[in-house]
């Protein structure tokens, strides 16, 4: 088992990337940590992961509520003996498609606010106790937004740079404790397009373009992917066991590119 007895957090651990991840990291032995605003969404990952023997705990937290997420990381290390992996893997719904003259700011802002607020508390929370044990993997999650050009993806685009940027500058800041830190950046997933907000954002798009979201994401795969078909959970899930596990110890820094050649580094 890749994971074997490591204590993992997963902040938005209810949602379609987090509860893929958090049942990856309990199948390679993980103890797992589920954090999020809501908790019937935890509990049907944690019952999924309990009921093949899998160690998980939830609690419901708000990741962007610093006091909140301190009170919590400080919990989880006092229970679990320290914190070994987080993940931030929340979602934010906002807006997309909206082309620049008619964007407003804060349509444009909060996005850009939220997932660079919440990245930072969450992995100051955590860090401050990896920093003890002398090491330490946090995990952040962007968008191919961070690299691509077009219409309507402003917000999501800057939001997702941002993340790029404070992932790599953060690894730098930390490495000396022994921490990594590694920024997943998958296509679009139509599992997780199928959920929430994400089905919300990818219907926006889908009808002001006048076709469906299945359609929409069929078209992206044959046409914007060399591989000619978008990720699936599974394999951005056990992409992070092994970017947390020691296999993949000498990798921090790093945005990993989990496009299916969408985009090429």
């Amino acid at each position: 088992m890749l994971l074997r007895n490591r204590n993992a957090v997963i902040y938005g651990g209810g949602g379609a990337i987090g509860g893929a991840v958090a049942r990856a990291f309990a199948w390679e032995g993980a103890n797992v940590f589920l954090a999020g605003r809501t908790l019937a969404r935890l509990e049907r990952v944690a019952d999924d992961i309990a009921s093949v023997g899998g160690r998980v705990e939830t609690d419901e937290v708000d990741a962007l509520d610093e006091a909140a997420i301190d009170a919590h990381a400080d919990a989880v290390a006092a229970r679990a003996g320290g914190i070994d992996i987080a993940l931030n893997a929340i979602g934010v719904p906002h807006v997309q498609g909206t082309p620049f003259a008619e964007l407003s700011l804060h349509d444009f802002e909060h996005p850009v606010s939220a997932y660079t607020r919440s990245n930072f508390l969450t992995a100051k929370a955590v860090s401050r106790h990896m920093v003890k044990r002398g090491s330490g993997v946090i995990l952040t999650l962007s968008t191919p937004g961070a690299r691509l050009r077009g219409q309507g993806l402003l917000g999501n685009g800057v939001a997702s740079g941002a993340v790029e940027a404070f992932s790599r500058i953060l690894a730098g800041e930390l490495g000396a404790n022994g921490i990594r830190v590694v920024c997943l950046r998958p296509e679009a997933i139509p599992e997780a397009a199928a959920v929430s907000h994400t089905r919300e954002v990818f219907g926006r798009i889908a009808t002001k373009n006048g076709t469906t979201v299945e359609a929409m994401l069929e078209e992206r795969a044959r046409t914007a992917t060399a591989l000619k078909r978008l990720p699936v959970l599974a394999e951005v899930a056990y992409y992070a066991a092994f970017a947390a596990s020691d296999r993949g110890g000498a990798m921090t820094g790093v945005i990993a590119n989990l496009s299916c050649g969408s985009l090429f580094d």
